[in-house]
């Protein structure tokens, strides 16, 4: 092991506590979603990720400084500049939009479940990108995870209103797979992504703010609880919460961080049930134990991985 590998692992209880987190913050996520229900979600999704510009930019100033160092020492490639300064802002925006379209789209505890798939999404990635293989115990976990999707999405099939219902199964599935490649990125880059949220966010925000008007939507914005719930959106899930992921990711072990977040998908159903906006359901909690142990299975192999 290098000192550089030496240098990444050594606060280990700086990148738990800074995933535990992202992890409560994201868990909160439908909520506030729920209570911003009445904004239309390329607005919502602009005012959230406006938020969450402001929300990175003072814990991202004092990094700016070694931002810049460690940037002329790497000498990014072209290609590693148009994955930051372009494909980053577009999953971003696809994330955000997808989730929030999504829990409009079918119910929010179901939709969040299905978005919370994405911790599977991004050891399979992983294994891909690093190895140029997915091991079995991989092909395995994500099988049983997404046997807990099938749970919640299957008895719907037989009703009336499915198709509305898998058009948001599908937007909650596009929002999962932009996180997964999102944290691999991060995980990837040659330079720390984190310095860099608030200009990313602001591009990814202006791009919401230009589907809003392109969908015709009537202006204005929202006001009362569903504006507040918006910027408590960004602050939080779309704003510290991102940060302190990016920090998780290169201060810690792909294997370690990855398990912490699938605690994500139980904390929201249970948030979602008691706040009464799911009702209990026995489906619920087995999709999330499904999706928890299918993660814990994949992750068996990729304990070795090492993050880039």
């Amino acid at each position: 092991m290098n000192s550089h590998t030496i240098a990444l692992y050594q606060p280990l209880y700086l990148s738990v506590f800074a995933a535990l987190v992202a992890v409560v913050l994201w868990a909160i996520a439908p909520l506030l979603v729920d209570i911003a229900s009445a904004v239309p979600p390329f607005r919502l999704a602009t005012i959230a990720l406006l938020s969450g510009a402001l929300a990175a930019l003072p814990t991202t100033l004092r990094k700016r400084k070694k931002a810049r160092t460690e940037a002329r020492q790497v000498a990014l490639s072209l290609k590693w500049k148009l994955v930051i300064y372009g494909l980053v802002p577009v999953l971003i925006f696809g994330a955000v939009v997808g989730y929030l379209a999504g829990m409009g789209k079918a119910p929010a505890a179901e939709a969040a479940l299905i978005t919370y798939t994405w911790p599977i999404l991004f050891i399979v990635l992983s294994q891909w990108m690093f190895h140029r293989r997915i091991p079995l115990p991989v092909i395995v976990g994500a099988g049983i995870a997404f046997c807990g999707a099938a749970v919640l999405i299957a008895p719907d099939s037989l009703s009336a209103g499915a198709s509305e219902h898998y058009a948001g199964y599908a937007l909650a599935l596009l929002a999962a797979c932009c996180w997964a490649l999102y944290s691999w990125i991060c995980q990837a880059a040659p330079v720390a992504i984190a310095p860099l949220m608030p200009l990313l966010f602001l591009v990814a925000g202006a791009g919401a703010a230009t589907a809003d008007t392109l969908a015709g939507s009537t202006p204005g914005m929202p006001s009362g609880g569903a504006l507040l719930a918006g910027i408590a959106l960004g602050l939080g899930p779309y704003g510290l919460a991102m940060v302190a992921w990016d920090l998780a990711l290169r201060t810690g072990p792909t294997a370690l961080i990855g398990s912490l977040a699938y605690a994500v998908p139980v904390l929201a159903a249970v948030l979602l049930v008691v706040a009464g906006i799911a009702a209990p359901d026995w489906r619920l909690p087995v999709a999330a134990l499904l999706v928890v142990a299918g993660s814990v299975v994949a992750s068996m192999k990729s304990g070795h991985q090492q993050p880039a």
